[in-house]
């Protein structure tokens, strides 16, 4: 009764955040007050030192998240007030609308594998709202941003929290990942990419007027813009160093962003100076959406340690018996509820005597669980995030963008059958 209850609170609270505009209720409120919902029917059932122990446990892996996604966006609202982005902007030589959308989802899938899915999402929406000048474009480009992000940290062992995961946990290994799955990933990737860009066929983009900057502004702009993307680089590089969670390092940076712009400014008046702070900065984020990402953590945490979401795989094992058909099955679940607690009880069900290091169904999951995600667009970290910086309509996604990120996760399944019956 109480799991039946617990998920008709889940199911309830997710129709809410899906019609949001229609109901006019944020989908933070639904989203929050869903996840303390959740947890409340929990412990009135279990005992209550037990169910607060489990809550606290999820809430420091929930605030991990948290806190990277609010360092990652200051650093990024720190480029954009200092017109960072105009220097990367000024680059691009191409006017057509269709061959940009190509060159985003080119370097968003890429540049995924080496900071990891979240941060390039967010560099990269906010990238191309600064070119594009049309709503419709920039919700199209960030649909395309999402597909590209989760496909390129799929195949990276930095790049996305679950092959990280699988990395840590010695279900693959770095090189392997890479190796089996850079083509399924990129298939993942180019279909969706290749449908969208035939919609911008024709199109160009209209000219952004550079806004006035004085030479020292520029050289201003210049220096954080190299130090932010630096730093954001400098993220996995110090997870690996120190074996720290990611959010250290993005704290780490956060704070050295800080002591370079106070360090820029310092000679300023201290009202044009005000107006570059990491304190205006950390103004401009969207916490609205950090506390839907908290709310709906939470939610998907109850269920987990209530056991229902172990159950839902010890369910598909028996019913599907099929290695691919399970992965496949969990991926698409990766939509609807977060991928981490889904992996966590895989590797709690499948130990490395039954599937060893570099076995396929790791690799098969990794590819699965990384990009289905993008069918929903709050099925990853990075579409929650897009979806707070571009303000995108859950149904507007669901409708767009929604079938090109399934049938893209069809194609990466069948070119990663495809090689494994070539190589194997």
């Amino acid at each position: 009764m109480i799991a039946f209850i617990i998920t008709a609170i889940f199911i309830l609270g997710y129709v809410c955040i899906a019609f949001e505009h229609p109901l006019r209720i944020n989908k933070a409120a639904s989203a929050l007050i869903t996840g303390v919902l959740c947890w409340t029917v929990y412990i009135l059932q279990g005992d209550a030192e037990t169910v607060t122990g489990e809550l606290l446990h999820h809430l420091g892996e929930t605030a991990s998240i948290l806190f990277f996604l609010l360092g990652a966006m200051t650093i990024v609202e720190l480029i954009d007030s200092h017109n960072g982005f105009d220097i990367i902007t000024r680059k691009i030589s191409t006017k057509s609308k269709s061959k940009l959308l190509l060159l985003v989802a080119l370097i968003t899938f890429f540049l995924s594998a080496l900071l990891d899915n979240l941060t390039t999402a967010i560099v990269m929406t906010s990238l191309c709202s600064k070119i594009l000048s049309d709503k419709e474009d920039k919700l199209w480009f960030a649909g395309m941003i999402v597909i590209a992000a989760n496909a390129g940290g799929a195949w990276s062992p930095l790049g996305d929290v679950t092959t990280t995961m699988l990395w840590i946990g010695g279900q693959i290994s770095a090189l392997n990942i890479i190796k089996q799955l850079l083509l399924p990933s990129i298939a993942v990737c180019i279909l969706p990419a290749l449908i969208i860009s035939r919609r911008f066929r024709g199109k160009t983009i209209a000219g952004i007027p550079a806004p006035e900057s004085s030479p020292k502004e520029k050289r201003d702009g210049k220096v954080i813009l190299i130090f932010g993307i630096g730093f954001l680089v400098f993220v996995p590089v110090f997870k690996t160093l120190t074996h720290l969670p990611p959010f250290m390092g993005m704290l780490l940076a956060l704070g050295l962003m800080w002591i370079i712009t106070t360090v820029i400014h310092k000679t300023k008046e201290p009202e044009i100076a005000e107006r570059y702070t990491v304190s205006k900065a950390l103004q401009k984020v969207d916490t609205p959406s950090i506390l839907f990402f908290l709310g709906i953590l939470l939610a998907v945490a109850a269920l987990q340690s209530f056991g229902l979401l172990k159950e839902l795989a010890t369910f598909l094992t028996a019913t599907l018996k099929n290695d691919y058909l399970i992965g496949a099955s969990l991926g698409l679940l990766s939509a609807l509820v977060d991928n981490v607690p889904l992996v966590a009880a895989s590797q709690g069900m499948y130990d490395l005597t039954t599937y060893p290091m570099d076995h396929p169904f790791w690799e098969f999951l990794a590819l699965t669980t990384g990009t289905g995600g993008s069918a929903i667009i709050i099925g990853s970290a990075a579409g929650v995030a897009v979806m707070g910086i571009e303000q995108i309509d859950f149904m507007w996604y669901l409708k767009k963008i929604s079938w090109l990120a399934i049938l893209g996760f069809v194609a990466g399944i069948a070119v990663f059958l495809l090689q494994h019956a070539i190589t194997s």
